[in-house]
């Protein structure tokens, strides 16, 4: 991997590219596999290239070192050095740069290295592999004096990961570009240049033309590899004894390539970019080191989906980011049962032997039965089976005695992956408790809303009547003093003791003891205001005010009240996290909104959503609508998210 920065490379090729005149190179994509530029415009312009309609593209291929840009600057440019090249042992191109050569009308890539040293060995297999996907003309460069089995392999994987993974994308970019003859019907043409120093090239001891290639393609057979994606495999050599090396043969079999249109024509570059852009968006994301194959250079980690099965650690076997497209997870083979996940569904037997696969649920009562009926049937006679085909096909307590076992009677037991993100096997879809629980809520809410109005004007009533003198009366107190946010109906207000003014619980959750008003040694609460000036310096009062005595009284048995209601709060937690449903969130864990990230206060209530079972306040939660996917058949509470 070079040490030259990414800025030092650009400016060792000089300014940008005007536009519709390419001067120099520029990074088409890094090292992460990240697309550089923006746009179709921003292409064409940084390759100068606006006025022509049909291109092709040629890349170039090899181990590092092996002098790559070298010979595309002789070969294609004259000797200039629009690819940078460098004699120090650091690589000199680090990701894919782009150049423009306009006799020929190519777009040239200059690729990074094989077997050079870098942290993302995986990501740049893959990179290397797209850019050869949308090139016409392939170069293979190599100064080995003998061909290694690396450069068959490399190719003879490539096609094959060529036809099972890319093809269907770039036929796909072809339709969405209108192009009448799919964009790889057949792959590029590949050359492959050997320069030899003392050793004669292949096929120089045959006069026969093409006995090289000949040669070539058994040595591919011998390795058991195929290279049929590529449209033609050709071989040219040069032996090179006194330097500079003869690039003629290499220019002549591009140039031959570059006419030849039976399998490959020319195309607009704007579609070059739509192709690559395609490919970078499927094929992208993080290559885990594991489970990987060391024995191919293009395994199938590569380009497949990484999730693997939860239950028996199978690999998905659909093509990466496949959720974008809403193509759910698949993999070959059976899976097998683990408990933990409970990975097992119920199918209605008698639909699966009519042809349809209808998945049944254990409920706590059938769609049709009203909520408080559904719950006297669930106490008497269990729990039901209910297919949207058929109806309801068992209960579990429908006989005294003599009940089958669901399985061996009316339905089909199937073992199914389980993939990370979607562990919805081990849900309990009985919640007759929680709808207990909802029910017992909904009328004590119903009481306490149409009650709630009487029942505040007589509290702020009676607390008017024993209030000290020197207190704002509650029916004034609009605002809060402190923070000047309106009170709502059920918000409780709170009266300062040293200044009597009318304050919400943040303003005044301060104490001190207030001796001036009355109040003693006793530390009371006060604003915040009254707190930061602090005690005031005077003699205390031995004689309590008569208006004070009735205060008091009141605040010591409204004390007494607060404590019962906040002993009986612990046991109905436990009789609410009893019945808590298994895909819900417990209350101890949601300290935040799940949709709004709003934090709780221990003014807000959390509500939970009964279709994802998050924590959401009551903002976020107004839609009711039925989940027969979780057992709740009637309108229950479910968040925006899901609602959406």
């Amino acid at each position: 991997m070079s040490d030259l920065p990414l800025r030092q490379q650009d400016e060792l090729r000089g300014p940008p590219a005007r536009k519709g005149l390419a001067r120099q190179s520029f990074l088409l994509l890094d090292e992460s596999e990240n697309l550089k530029v923006n746009n179709e415009a921003a292409f064409l312009d940084m390759l100068g290239c606006y006025t022509v309609d049909s291109i092709k593209v040629l890349s170039i291929f090899g181990n590092t070192g092996d002098g790559k840009s070298h010979t595309l600057n002789h070969c294609l440019f004259g000797g200039k050095e629009l690819f940078h090249t460098s004699p120090l042992q650091d690589s000199c191109t680090v990701g894919i740069w782009a150049a423009y050569e306009p006799k020929l009308r190519l777009i040239v890539l200059d690729t990074e290295g094989l077997l050079g040293a870098t942290a993302n060995l995986n990501q740049r297999m893959r990179l290397l592999l797209k850019v050869l996907a949308v090139s016409d003309v392939v170069v293979y460069r190599t100064r080995a004096e003998r061909l290694h089995n690396d450069m068959f392999q490399f190719l003879g994987n490539a096609s094959s990961a060529y036809l099972r993974y890319f093809t269907p994308e770039l036929r796909a970019v072809s339709s969405r570009c209108g192009l009448e003859v799919p964009l790889s019907s057949l792959g590029p043409a590949v050359v492959v240049f050997q320069e030899t120093t003392r050793t004669n090239v292949l096929g120089s001891e045959s006069d026969s033309p093409g006995q090289a290639d000949i040669l070539l393609q058994k040595r591919f057979h011998d390795l058991g590899l195929t290279t049929e994606a590529f449209n033609s495999v050709q071989y040219v050599g040069v032996q090179t004894i006194i330097p500079p090396t003869d690039y003629s043969g290499l220019h002549a079999a591009i140039q031959h390539q570059v006419k030849n249109t039976t399998t490959r024509s020319p195309r607009h570059p704007s579609i070059v970019f739509s192709a690559l852009q395609a490919l970078s968006e499927r094929f992208y994301g993080e290559i885990p080191d594991e489970r990987l194959n060391t024995y191919s250079f293009f395994p199938d980690e590569y380009f497949t989906c990484s999730c693997v099965c939860l239950s028996c650690g199978v690999r998905c076997k659909n093509g990466m980011n496949h959720l974008k497209d809403h193509i759910p997870h698949l993999a070959d083979g059976l899976c097998q049962y683990t408990h933990q996940y409970n990975n097992k569904v119920l199918i209605c037997k008698k639909c699966y032997e009519g042809g349809r696969e209808m998945i049944v649920i254990p409920k706590t009562s059938a769609a049709s039965d009203n909520p408080w009926i559904g719950l006297a049937k669930y106490a008497w006679s269990g729990y039901v089976l209910e297919c949207s085909n058929c109806g309801i096909i068992y209960r579990s307590r429908q006989y005294w005695m003599g009940n089958q076992d669901p399985e061996s009677s009316v339905v089909r037991s199937e073992v199914r992956h389980v993939w990370p993100g979607n562990e919805t096997f081990s849900i309990n879809h009985q919640n007759a408790g929680r709808r207990v629980l909802d029910g017992v809520n909904f009328v004590i809410q119903s009481v306490t809303e149409y009650s709630s109005g009487p029942s505040k004007a007589v509290t702020a009533w009676l607390t008017d009547q024993v209030a000290p003198p020197y207190w704002k009366p509650n029916a004034d107190i609009l605002v809060c003093k402190g923070c000047r946010k309106h009170f709502a109906p059920s918000q409780r207000k709170h009266h300062c003791r040293s200044c009597g003014e009318g304050f919400c619980q943040d303003c005044s959750s301060k104490t001190m003891p207030v001796p001036e008003r009355g109040w003693g040694s006793v530390p009371v609460r006060v604003c915040n205001a009254c707190y930061q000036q602090g005690p005031r310096i005077s003699k205390e009062s031995k004689v309590e005010p008569t208006g004070l005595i009735a205060r008091k009284v009141t605040e010591v048995a409204q004390s007494t009240l607060d404590f019962v209601s906040t002993a009986v709060e612990y046991p109905l937690g436990f009789v609410k996290e009893v019945a808590r449903p298994d895909y819900w969130v417990p209350d101890n864990e949601i300290v935040k909104c799940h949709n709004c990230s709003i934090p709780f206060t221990p003014m807000m209530s959390k509500h939970h959503c009964r279709s994802c079972g998050q924590g959401v306040c009551d903002h976020c939660s107004t839609k009711r609508r039925p989940v027969p996917s979780r057992g709740w058949d009637h309108p229950v509470r479910i968040c925006d998210e899901c609602c959406s």
